[in-house]
This record gives C-alpha cells, sequence and structure tokens, in this order.
C-alpha cells in the first residue's frame, strides 16, 4: 500500500477521489470480475468468486481511505452523535485508578483520562440503557472496535465495523445489552501527533469502571470483547485489571468473567515478520504488514508516539505476544477466553503465537481457540462473509 495521508490535504483528496472513485467502479471492479471467474485466478483456491471480488474490493477501499487519511465524517470522542441503533452516554475519566507505572506512561505521552462517550446498544424490546441498577447475574457485552488505533469509531450505525456489534447482540437471548466504548483515536503526520498509547487504556478502563460502579454490573457478568486493535486493548485492559487486581495503590474492579477476542493485534513489534510467516504470505488478505509506508505501520508509529518501537518489542500491554526475547507477557489470572484468527489472514501466526501462550499460563480449558480457514483478518466485520455463521455459533456455545 501507499504511504498514509499521501492525499489528505485539499485540493489533492477531492481531486484523488474524483478520479479513484469512477476508475474503481468502471474499470477495477469489472476487471476483477473477468479475472477471477477463472478459478486459477483467484488468491486461494477456496474462495468464491463473489469473495475473492468482494475482498479485492474491500483491500483497495481500505487503501483509498488510508491514502486520504479517513474519508471523514465519522463520530469520535469529543461529542455524542445521536444514535438510530443505540444511545449515547458520557463516562467519566478515572484518575483515580491510575497506577505510578500507567501515569509515567501518560506524562510521557501527555495525555490524561477525560470524559469521552460510549454507546449502549439494547436487543429488540428493551431500552437501550439500563434504566436502573441493574438485576443480579445480568451479562454485558463492553466492546472496543478495530481500526488500528486510528480510524472507524463505536458508534452503532457509523463505520465498516457496525457488524460486530449488531450480531454479538444476537448471539445469546440472555445477554440484553452492550456497551461500546468511543477511545480516543491515535494520529501522527501528515496529521497532528494526538493520543497515544496509553490513550485508549485510560478509556477502556473509565468504560470497564462504569459498568460496575455507575451502572451496577458484577464484573464476573462482563464479557470484555475486542476485534483488530481492540482486540488489543481489551487484551491490555485486562491485564491491567488483573495484575493490580490486589493493589494497595489504586482500589480497581475486580476482571471481567470472559474475554473475547477476533483476530487480535497482538504483536506490534514486528517480531512476527519473519520468511514464511502469515505477516508476509497473506499478502491477499484486507490489512497489509508493518513495512514502512503502509497503513499499518503509521497506525504502529501513531500509537507507539513517544515510546517508539522498542516499547512494541517488549512491553506487555502493547505486544502481549511478542517473540522478542525480553518479552514477559504472562497471562495468570485471566479470564476465560475465546479467540478467532482466519487461516488467511496476516495475523494468523501471532494469534497462534498468543493462544499458545495464554493455555501455557491459563490451561486448555479456559482458553477456546476457533480458527477458520481460508478466511480473511476480522471476518465478522463484513456480513458477507460465508463463515459469520459458523463463527458465531461457536461463540454462542462457549457463551453458554
Amino acid at each position: 500500500m501507499a504511504d498514509h495521508g499521501k492525499y489528505s490535504r485539499q485540493p489533492w483528496k477531492a481531486i484523488y477521489l474524483a478520479y479513484e472513485i469512477p476508475i474503481t467502479f468502471l474499470v477495477r471492479l469489472p476487471v476483477w470480475a473477468v479475472t477471477y471467474a477463472f478459478p486459477s485466478a483467484r488468491p486461494r483456491h477456496a474462495w468464491s468468486w463473489r469473495y475473492a471480488i468482494s475482498v479485492a474490493y474491500t483491500r483497495h477501499s481500505i487503501t483509498t481511505s488510508a491514502l486520504v487519511d479517513g474519508l471523514g465524517g465519522l463520530p469520535d470522542h469529543r461529542a455524542i452523535t445521536p444514535a438510530k441503533n443505540g444511545e449515547g452516554v458520557w463516562i467519566d475519566g478515572v484518575p483515580h485508578l491510575i497506577t505510578a507505572e500507567l501515569k509515567a506512561w501518560s506524562t510521557l505521552s501527555n495525555v490524561e483520562p477525560i470524559r469521552i462517550p460510549g454507546y449502549w446498544l439494547g436487543k429488540k424490546g428493551i431500552s437501550h440503557v439500563p434504566n436502573s441498577f441493574v438485576q443480579p447475574g445480568e451479562k454485558v457485552f463492553i466492546y472496543f472496535h478495530g481500526g488500528g488505533y486510528t480510524v472507524e469509531c463505536a458508534h452503532p450505525d457509523t463505520g465498516i465495523l457496525t457488524n460486530i456489534p449488531r450480531t454479538l447482540m444476537e448471539v445469546d437471548p440472555n445477554i440484553p445489552r452492550l456497551l461500546a466504548v468511543e477511545y480516543r483515536l491515535s494520529s501522527a503526520y501528515p496529521s497532528p501527533d494526538r493520543h497515544p498509547f496509553p490513550t485508549a487504556l485510560l478509556d477502556a478502563l473509565a468504560g470497564y469502571n462504569y459498568l460496575v460502579n455507575v451502572v451496577g454490573y458484577s464484573p464476573l457478568d462482563i464479557i470484555v470483547v475486542g476485534d483488530s486493535a481492540g482486540g488489543n486493548l481489551a487484551l491490555a485492559l485486562v491485564r491491567y485489571l488483573v495484575e493490580n487486581s490486589s493493589s494497595t495503590e489504586v482500589s480497581l474492579p475486580r476482571p471481567p468473567g470472559s474475554l473475547l477476542l477476533l483476530s487480535p493485534w497482538a504483536d506490534l513489534s514486528g517480531s512476527h515478520d519473519i520468511p514464511g510467516s502469515s505477516s508476509l504470505t497473506n499478502t491477499m488478505d484486507v490489512i497489509d504488514d508493518l513495512v514502512e509506508g503502509t497503513f499499518a505501520s503509521y497506525c504502529r508509529r501513531a500509537f507507539l508516539g513517544p515510546h517508539g518501537p522498542e516499547m512494541a518489542s517488549c512491553n506487555r500491554y502493547i505486544s502481549p505476544a511478542s517473540l522478542h526475547p525480553s518479552a514477559q507477557a504472562r497471562f495468570k489470572g485471566f479470564p476465560r477466553t475465546f479467540i478467532t484468527a482466519g487461516g488467511a489472514e496476516r495475523l494468523l501466526d501471532q494469534i497462534r503465537t498468543l493462544r499458545n501462550k495464554m493455555v501455557a499460563d491459563m490451561g486448555a480449558d479456559n482458553v477456546t481457540y476457533y480458527e477458520a480457514g481460508d478466511v480473511i483478518h476480522d471476518w465478522l466485520a463484513f456480513p458477507w462473509d460465508p463463515a459469520c455463521p459458523a463463527t458465531l455459533r461457536a461463540i454462542q456455545q462457549w457463551l453458554a
């Protein structure tokens, strides 16, 4: 992929989109349709004609969005945007729950806890926001969206990831609500440098504290969910709660009862980018590798900020699946976990490493791993992916 933000400034953004959009529909789509009519020309033999075209179009759309630094107009942390399929609430920051270690990282990044939006989704027939203190035993999802920490949003009506919270709401009839947290997004040149690590962790902690100490959910009834970069954030949140559960420094809520990781970005260090690895061989995935100039490399640079790539190699919050010898990520005390990975996604090898590390520390009975063969990254975000129904059934069985 080309450099992130290459056409982010006007008038170049408008000129590029005026050229790119008609070319995509009038040239690229017909070319893909003809090319992939021949099974031998498809990136994977198991892919259908429709699936190959859908993946190519999605990959190209992500490239186009990266080149113009986003298409703009998505809701963010600065305001609650009215929603048709949900309801927004304000979530207060939690400076009283910040340990000295997290405070030091925050100071280096020049960030602090703030008030952020969250969006409630309720099943049909009930209010989105709980009307009163929740009943004992009532379960809830808390969801962190993907997007490389730099794009997408938690709003239930906007963005390409809205399918994930919607489908989660249909998985288990006994889980009536989901809270999607609008954490602050990172950015770097050509945009202003903003919100690097650990900004998103501060916001995730605020969302979790809101569920427990404001709404009244029992931690054991909370299922923490994240896809892609949101999976990385979900891991970081749970790690913070587990590692500091008996701390005398802060009084944190107990860790959650369950953790659901959908194609989690578990290694930002690039330690899995070795010859023959999935990150270098699964080149037809919808995401790219960490080679300089790609969207993935921009996401890493924006998220790491002043901490730099060295921190990604060994920091247990940033790269829990890192292969670096100094990486000391442990998972003792983590809740029961469900992990998904696609057989055709670039993150496959690092997700397998994450699974192995979690099984070693938690035991095989507490880690459920679901790998869908010949499937792209974060496929539950795309309703057209034929692997979605089977994946959702597996998640339903695990929740039950």
